[in-house]
């Protein structure tokens, strides 16, 4: 029986009423380029992936420090039950013979070996392989470095293409609102005879097409935010107010500076010299097997026996024994094994050598092709400020000229058309810039998260 739905139950026994869910919507998150950089730091499992990989080596560090020192082995045997036999022949050629077997031991005995081995020298093997290890550690650090610095350029890169397609929805907003203004004109003057109906059919025709450049802006800007809320590790769906505009903040290092800061910052060189370094461990591993081995043990072995012999008397006894020893082992010859395989570890550091060299050859290129960017970005937006306000005039002007019956509609369509693309240079130009900035900042090596010049 339930005794909450009994008579007896009292008020503070009455289960209390389940509470109506809140279906608020959660108030939107606002982010700035310099919080949503900060936040994809924290939350990417890219990050957090490169982390686990230095996690690991420094680990793997650690094993090959272990493997320096000595280790302790521990062997025991036993033979549970041993008979030894005697077999005695009776008889003569005279009579018949017979052959007997006679028992003439039994035993039980164990034994249990406590060995610590160390060894004395590997043809440095064992320091190569530590110091392999220690760079290990180091290059896992720089990519740590690097996959950070990847990400803030992927974060910024796609925020900026939101604030541009953001601008291509205002200007295509614009863009349709005038167009429906020149077509409502364009109809009153057809419905009172003033102009063709050509006229209206141009209008309709610029405006379906402004509306179609609308509708795709728009789902730029949607797919755009779906990127940035994926790279900060947001749910899809979830409302996110990324704050910002498109300016152009002058830049004031020279390409000398940027170069200097590449070569001293950006952690995928720091990793291919690593790399190089990683493979001289490797040609000197390789190469250790032409050199003695030299190890050291200490034993200390201790020994039961049980047993009795035929007359049936019982044998018994214990022993324990100290050993020590040194070992040398040499192989001078394997039929060129060791070598060719020293060779071949010998070709990969060039190899690695020269991937590197190359790496750096690639970041000057970047670093410099960023920067004439920022130069060619710098100069478009003057340009594109220009274009768009003799635009905008000439707009202003096809207007009037029609609404006076002395301009066609296809000068206002043209104008109209040119300062929507007068528009959108502008807004390019300057998306360009920063996006230039931003590739400059990450060949440099450096993270400016709000891409700030101060």
């Amino acid at each position: 029986m339930d005794f909450a739905s009994s008579k007896y139950a009292t008020p503070q026994d009455t289960p209390a009423p389940a509470p109506t869910p809140n279906t608020t919507a959660p108030e939107p998150v606002a982010l700035d380029m310099e919080s949503s950089v900060r936040r994809a730091l924290e939350t990417n499992p890219q990050i957090e992936s490169a982390k686990a990989q230095l996690r690991g080596a420094a680990e793997g560090k650690k094993s090959a420090a272990g493997a320096l020192g000595p280790s302790g082995n521990v062997s025991a045997y036993g033979l549970t039950q041993q008979t030894n036999t005697k077999y005695v022949y009776q008889g003569s050629a005279a009579t018949s013979s017979s052959l007997t077997v006679v028992p003439t031991s039994t035993s039980n005995s164990g034994m249990v070996d406590f060995n610590a081995h160390q060894n004395l020298f590997t043809g440095f093997k064992l320091l190569s392989t530590y110091q392999k290890a220690a760079l290990a550690k180091d290059s896992a650090e720089a990519g740590v470095s690097a996959a950070e610095l990847k990400l803030v350029n992927s974060v910024q890169q796609t925020f900026l293409a939101l604030l541009k397609a953001r601008a291509d929805v205002k200007s295509a907003e614009d863009s349709v609102a005038r167009l429906a203004d020149q077509l409502k004109v364009s109809q009153d003057f057809f419905d009172v005879g003033l102009k063709p109906q050509l006229d209206v059919l141009q209008n309709q025709t610029a405006l379906a097409s402004a509306e179609q450049t609308l509708l795709t802006a728009q789902n730029n800007v949607l797919t755009q935010t779906a990127q940035l809320n994926t790279f900060l590790s947001y749910p899809l769906q979830q409302d996110i107010e990324y704050k910002g505009e498109l300016s152009a903040t002058p830049f004031s290092l020279n390409l000398a500076q940027c170069l200097e800061l590449a070569y001293q910052n950006r952690p995928d060189l720091t990793v291919a010299v690593k790399s190089v370094e990683m493979a001289a461990k490797d040609a000197k591993i390789a190469i250790s097997g032409l050199y003695p081995q030299a190890a050291a043990d200490l034993d200390y072995i201790t020994s039961t026996n049980r047993g009795n012999i035929s007359s049936g008397d019982l044998v018994n006894y214990d022993t324990q024994v100290w050993q020590a020893k040194l070992s040398m082992q040499w192989t001078p010859w394997d039929n060129g094994a060791t070598y060719f395989g020293y060779e071949k570890a010998v070709e990969n550091v060039k190899k690695i050598y020269a991937d590197m060299v190359k790496l750096r050859l690639d970041i000057g290129f970047q670093v410099k092709s960023s920067f004439l960017n920022i130069q060619s970005a710098t100069n478009r937006i003057d340009v594109a400020k220009t274009g768009l306000e003799a635009a905008k005039e000439n707009y202003r002007l096809s207007v009037d000229r029609y609404q006076a019956q002395v301009g066609t509609s296809l000068d206002v369509l043209n104008g109209q058309a040119q300062m929507t693309q007068a528009e959108s240079d502008l807004a390019k130009a300057l998306a360009d810039y920063q996006t230039a900035l931003s590739n400059l900042y990450a060949a440099s090596g450096v993270k400016n998260f709000s891409l700030n010049p101060g």
